[in-house]
């Protein structure tokens, strides 16, 4: 029987993937991740560890939450989640644990404003599966001598047969599937990873719980950024870099350099954005280039917003990349909720962590400081940061 140390948000999905690992014959031992913006007081919750639960003395939260759930679910790792996962490990009788991880937790805030005012657009739900998520869950998992890591995303390690080795697929809910956001994981531990829920669609994972009566089978997904629950993102912005305000407004003007308007500061718009660009020109324009140094939003047509392809720094492999000769070609996801578009990689071979690719077809909306994720097939391959978006004279 291995020890599995399983990522507890209090949802659905990682309450019946602690049922399918049961289920499986392994020991679980349910840990709660505690890193929002809201005062550690709000997440509090009861645990009688037993001595060496908490090896690497990370700080362990106490006490008890109250309160209803809300109507509208506002980010995660919530007081309400942690009690709901603490509720479902206690019906299981499986260990609980809650780690306060808001220290760890101020870098991915940092991140997520030092780029936007940057101009770039930050993905840091994806970041904090990177840096945090995992990174933390494998320590504490060799901590308490555990075999294997476990969270309840879609997607799922599929065991190829003639290598011998685990690859990372898409989940098998393509609605659902969140394997974009584990391109980041370390190629060395996917030999220790489970992902008990990428086997099954939503619907049935919804119904599994209702069956097992957790207790959590109606509750909502996760939409906003945990930390962003209320307001624009640029109000989060603002607050967290008061000196900033102002200082970053300037004028919108149209790819042909006329001015349009003016706006109160660059951090409120992303590429592709339609709506409250704060002009009307009587056809729809898209925000197609934002410029820090200028502090110009340039708009224009959607045919303008196209692009050939990219350029994506600090990339992660999950395979050898000399492995994927130039003339190959893949499926390059460039955003979370996306498909995979075709086309070539090309990758530094003195600097693997960086890549340009070149679509098949141009591609809406490339957008610096999100991911480029490739695929073969299923499977993922591995994935960078977009730093550029490349004008069709630079492709070749």
């Amino acid at each position: 029987m291995s020890r599995v140390v399983l990522a507890m948000s209090g949802g659905v999905d990682s309450s019946v993937a602690a049922h399918l690992l049961l289920q499986a014959g392994h020991e679980v031992i349910g840990v709660f991740m505690r890193h929002g913006e809201a005062s550690a007081a709000a997440c509090r919750i009861d645990s009688d560890e037993p001595r060496n639960a908490n090896p690497l003395n990370l700080p362990v939260l106490a006490g008890s939450p109250d309160g209803k759930r809300a109507d509208h679910k506002q980010g995660c790792c919530s007081a309400t989640d942690a009690a709901d996962a603490r509720r479902v490990a206690m019906s299981m009788g499986i260990p609980f644990y809650s780690l306060d991880l808001q220290e760890d937790f101020r870098r991915i805030v940092d991140y997520f404003v030092d780029d936007y005012l940057s101009a770039r657009t930050p993905n840091p739900c994806v970041k904090c599966n990177h840096w945090i998520k995992f990174g933390r869950l494998f320590d504490y998992a060799d901590g308490v001598d555990a075999e294997f890591v476990a969270t309840g995303h879609y997607a799922r390690m599929v065991r190829n047969h003639d290598t011998q080795i685990n690859e990372l697929h898409r989940g098998l809910d393509g609605h659902k599937d969140q394997s974009y956001a584990l391109f980041g994981i370390g190629r060395e531990r996917l030999s220790r990873m489970m992902l008990p829920v990428g086997d099954y669609t939503k619907p049935e994972i919804r119904d599994l719980a209702t069956s097992l009566g957790l207790g959590v089978s109606d509750k909502k997904d996760s939409q906003e950024i945990c930390f962003v629950t209320q307001g624009h993102h640029s109000d989060f912005v603002k607050a967290r870099r008061p000196e900033m305000v102002g200082a970053t407004a300037g004028q919108i003007v149209t790819t042909a350099g006329k001015v349009v308007g003016e706006h109160k500061g660059f951090e409120a718009f992303t590429i592709g954005q339609r709506k409250k660009l704060g002009v009307a020109l009587g056809e729809p324009h898209f925000v197609i280039r934002i410029e820090p140094d200028t502090k110009r939003v340039v708009i224009g047509s959607a045919e303008e917003l196209l692009r050939p392809g990219l350029i994506a720094d600090q990339c992660n492999w999950l395979i050898d990349p000399r492995d994927i000769p130039p003339s190959r070609k893949v499926g390059v996801q460039i955003r979370y909720n996306g498909q995979p578009h075709l086309g070539q990689i090309q990758i530094d071979e003195e600097l693997p962590t960086r890549m340009k690719v070149l679509f098949d077809e141009p591609q809406s909306a490339v957008a610096p400081g999100q991911a480029a994720v490739v695929y073969d097939g299923e499977r993922v391959l591995g994935g960078g940061w977009i730093t550029q978006a490349l004008e069709a004279e630079t492709t070749r």
